[in-house]
């Protein structure tokens, strides 16, 4: 085997053992352009695209976890632009509005690629408004340059008309609608700014430029149930809107558009009936008013076509009905009313909260969960309103994401049990290697190494100072080479004068003359190719020395470091224990908070129901008044 060889082996052998040591030394990192977030782009650094798993299964707040860590032990440098701008957003899609703010404002470098600021100005008008400053929004909407990619165009165009509709300012907020083209099915955001200027202008009493708005969204074809509601939404403002302009033809027309089952359709039923009504076309009121009814009580609408029904008897002059009907509402308040209290009772003893959470199974946090499902609750049926109701989901998000944080919490507190069996793996393995590290590391003999290759490297300058061509001679021409000197000592003996012997002299100097002129044609060729090899000879000793290093330094450093580690994971059950006790405190909090919304709505709802009812009593009164006066009248 050749020295060369043998120097090969020995650097895999200290190669094996050193990756079973500690992990592959670690090399800077060769700096690379960040490409332009939203472009294609190649997951060069396995952390981040651990961080982007989870962040593609909307798992967020795993998602922000790795992405911590990994910056934390730096380990995603090629992407390091790309990482803040997720980080900023996941934080944002958390409600963190604070810190996602700080992390956008940092990105705002001249240094960094016009889409990454393009993104951070719209990220941090999104934090702005949603803090309420509007004119800080208006201005970072009016920093971006140029269109945004992935989608994000149209909600950039919302949100500047929710903004500019916010400071009144609603001219401007339509005229960037228009400017706005939107394409490849953006055009329902285009729908829910018109909708919300068009009912902001309502309020505003322009009722012809709102009504221009709210109609062109009333009409839109609608291809999803989430913008059929949004058309039916429209209707059901515009249709009220003409109802207090006292245009009640109009408003029937508008009304009649939404859907008989949609989410809208008990409060249009109810404005379809008072708009027949105040054309005193009574009997025509009662169709919808009795289809209304006939549903649950629950709902407002319902509750007050209750009322409307006897109203609408009575105008027709059947008192008997309308009598009949008054005291049907009477005993349904007083029977729902009862029902509240006993909902109250059980939202204050924590049975809400308690449902909503076990009958949710999504594992998604932030902005974007919405409860689908109510749990099968007495309570929850009065809440509906409530939870569609902005202040309530978001509370009820934020005590969720509470919930789902002890959760990871508690996983995390279960992994701290791996991380201490890990670590003893780490130890008995140490332990078991290190024999055969040494053994290594014996045999390994590099200073003797070291010597041999000097000594090779003296010869080849002699040989190369004298012209041996011998001294580059082949193990097998050197043989040829001793034969003939053998060969030559033989003949010395014999008899000189002897023709066998003469003969055989001439043949042996022939074929001395024959390997001279051998050694001579190939000396340039083996003295390049012998240099060669000493060259090579030196890199696989270096490479040998590097990682006899490394394997030295890991035996002398491994045991530290895992001790190091071993103080850390030590270290977290303390602080996961802290971190529950902190949430569950804000839980607790949150859980009063969002008991508390319920219970004022329920109260209201209870009220609204006690004013019902007396307004019942009053008819119903003024009823049998009339009935009785109309008897004594008669003879």
């Amino acid at each position: 085997m050749s020295w060369r060889t043998a120097l090969r082996v020995l650097a895999c052998g200290l190669a094996l053992v050193a990756s079973g040591v500690h992990a592959r030394a670690s090399r800077a990192a060769e700096p690379a352009p960040t490409p332009a977030l939203g472009a294609p782009q190649a997951v060069r650094d396995l952390h981040w695209g651990e961080v982007l798993f989870y962040f593609y299964q909307d798992d967020h707040l795993q998602a922000l976890t790795r992405l911590g860590a990994a910056q934390h032990f730096e380990r995603i440098g090629r992407h390091a632009m790309e990482a803040e701008l997720l980080k900023g957003g996941l934080y944002l899609s958390l409600g963190q509005h604070v810190e996602a703010g700080r992390i956008f404002q940092a990105l705002l470098d001249e240094n960094a690629p016009l889409d990454v600021r393009n993104r951070a100005w719209f990220y941090l008008a999104k934090v702005w408004y949603q803090r309420n400053y509007l004119q800080e929004a208006a201005g970072a909407l009016a920093s971006i340059h140029g269109a945004l990619p992935d989608g994000l165009e149209p909600q950039r165009h919302l949100l500047e008309a929710q903004v500019l509709m916010r400071l009144e300012r609603y001219d401007e907020a339509i005229r960037a609608l228009e400017r706005w083209q939107p394409v490849d099915g953006s055009d329902a955001w285009t729908a829910y700014a018109r909708f919300n200027i068009g009912a902001a202008l309502v309020r505003q009493d322009r009722m012809r430029e709102a009504a221009e708005l709210l109609d062109s969204v009333g009409r839109m074809a609608a291809p999803s149930a989430e913008l059929e509601a949004l058309r039916d939404r429209a209707n059901l403002a515009l249709g009220f809107a003409w109802l207090k302009a006292d245009r009640f033809a109009e408003a029937k027309s508008v009304l009649q558009r939404v859907r008989l089952e949609g989410p809208y359709s008990n409060k249009a039923l109810l404005g379809v009936g008072w708009a027949d009504s105040a054309q005193r076309r009574y009997t025509r009121a009662l169709a919808p008013w009795m289809e209304l009814r006939s549903r649950g009580l629950l709902d407002a609408a319902v509750q007050e076509s209750y009322l409307a029904v006897p109203y609408a008897y009575a105008q027709l002059g059947a008192d008997a009905q309308a009598a009949e009907q008054y005291a049907h509402a009477v005993q349904a308040f007083a029977e729902e009313s009862r029902r509240i209290d006993e909902s109250i009772a059980s939202i204050r003893s924590g049975a809400l909260l308690d449902a909503i959470v076990a009958n949710d199974t999504a594992e998604q946090v932030g902005w974007y969960w919405r409860l689908q499902n109510l749990p099968d609750a007495p309570e929850t049926r009065y809440l509906h309103h409530l939870l569609a109701s902005h202040a309530f989901q978001e509370g009820l998000k934020n005590y969720r994401d509470l919930r789902l944080m002890q959760r990871n919490l508690a996983s995390w507190a279960l992994s701290v049990a791996a991380f201490d069996d890990m670590i003893d793996a780490r130890r008995r393995a140490y332990e078991q290697r290190l024999p055969r590290m040494r053994v290594v590391l014996d045999y390994a003999g590099l200073d003797d190494i070291e010597e041999r290759r000097n000594e090779l490297e003296s010869r080849l300058k002699v040989i190369e100072r004298d012209g041996d061509g011998l001294g580059l001679a082949t193990t097998r021409e050197r043989e040829r080479w001793a034969a003939l000197d053998r060969i030559e000592k033989t003949l010395a003996r014999a008899d000189p004068n002897d023709p066998l012997v003469q003969e055989m002299s001439e043949k042996t100097k022939l074929l001395r003359g024959r390997l001279l002129w051998d050694f001579d044609a190939s000396y340039k060729a083996r003295l390049w190719r012998a240099r060669k090899d000493l060259r090579e000879l030196d890199v696989d000793y270096a490479e040998a020395r590097r990682r006899s290093v490394l394997v030295d330094r890991a035996r002398r450093e491994y045991p530290q470091r895992t001790e190091d580690f071993a103080r850390r994971v030590a270290a977290l059950g303390p602080r996961i224990a802290a971190l529950d006790e902190r949430l569950a405190a804000a839980a607790q909090v949150q859980h009063r908070y969002l008991a508390d919304i319920a219970v004022r709505e329920l109260q209201a709802q209870q009220q609204r129901l006690a004013a019902y009812a007396l307004q019942a009593r009053f008819a119903l009164a003024a009823i049998y008044d009339r009935a009785s006066s109309d008897g004594a009248d008669e003879p």
